[in-house]
């Protein structure tokens, strides 16, 4: 399990979740089965590297937001337990948080520049937009006319046109490109056929369904993170008031590590959450 996941699944112990509906899967027209199964090999590779750097990236953002507030803790530590007094006798044990606390450091500037050299926010969403291009494709080929000339390689951007979008020149041209004539010529008289206008229109609509309950999930999970990662700020930052109020009566250096490392460990967890972009993915 990638270290996100398992930060997220940790942070939503106990939020009980809807569960999901059962669905029958999309049966597409017999008459796409050549092209669905020829896209596959293709559609799996994609998709796999897609979740490798997606994978990457969030883990890599969730470890440096959750290191920094590792690195507070490193810091203050010592100074909360008294180690910082050379007649405590415990001076020595002092420089293990300092060099724990430069390890840290190490480690957050590794990850970062890491995924800046290797690119693997980039490379996530370029693979999850050619996985997502090569799973539809089937679906849009009956909706291209292969019987004039083509003005693009790239089926969407005949359909669609969006060419401020698609770069040309990708693994989806290349698809296409492959296909072309064996689609064009399987798909000739298919509208003729008022069988395949059920089975088309049913299997579409099967398909657009699995997606909007599929967002609908990713919405109540996102939803669940920032409800429970705003509750355990608000109880870092009330304890932090309230380790900073007891300082007016108490000297203690627990509460200077409570009113150090709880900020920190908040700000983390809300810089985490923003760059997951939880509330983005809820509203959509």
């Amino acid at each position: 399990m990638a270290l996100h996941h398992t930060i997220q699944k940790i942070l939503l112990t106990g939020v009980t979740r809807t569960p999901a509906p059962a669905q029958t899967e999309p049966r597409p027209p017999a008459i796409l089965l050549p092209l669905i199964d020829a896209v596959a090999a293709s559609h799996r590779r994609f998709n796999a590297r897609a979740i490798d750097y997606g994978n990457r990236y969030r883990s890599a953002f969730w470890a440096i937001y959750l290191l920094s507030a590792v690195a507070v803790l490193c810091a203050v530590l010592p100074l909360a337990l008294g180690w910082d007094d050379a007649a405590s006798g415990m001076g020595h044990f002092s420089v293990v948080w300092v060099v724990a606390e430069l390890l840290v450091i190490a480690s957050v500037g590794l990850i970062y520049w890491r995924g800046h050299q290797q690119d693997w926010q980039g490379q996530w969403l370029a693979a999850r937009t050619q996985a997502e291009l090569a799973w539809y494709l089937p679906l849009i080929a009956p909706l291209v006319d292969f019987s004039t000339a083509a003005t693009a390689t790239n089926w969407y951007i005949r359909l669609l046109d969006p060419a401020h979008q698609l770069e040309t020149g990708t693994d989806i041209d290349a698809l296409c490109s492959a296909h072309e004539a064996g689609v064009g010529e399987l798909l000739r008289e298919a509208w003729l056929s008022p069988q395949f206008v059920v089975a088309y229109a049913q299997w579409a609509a099967d398909l657009l369904e699995g997606q909007r309950q599929y967002h609908a999930r990713i919405a109540e999970r996102q939803h669940a993170l920032q409800h429970r990662v705003h509750a355990i700020n608000t109880c870092l930052f009330g304890l932090t008031a309230l380790g900073a109020a007891s300082h007016l009566l108490v000297h203690s250096k627990i509460l200077t590590l409570v009113t150090t490392f709880f900020p920190a460990l908040g700000a983390s967890l809300h810089g985490a959450l923003a760059q997951s972009e939880a509330y983005r993915l809820e509203a959509t």
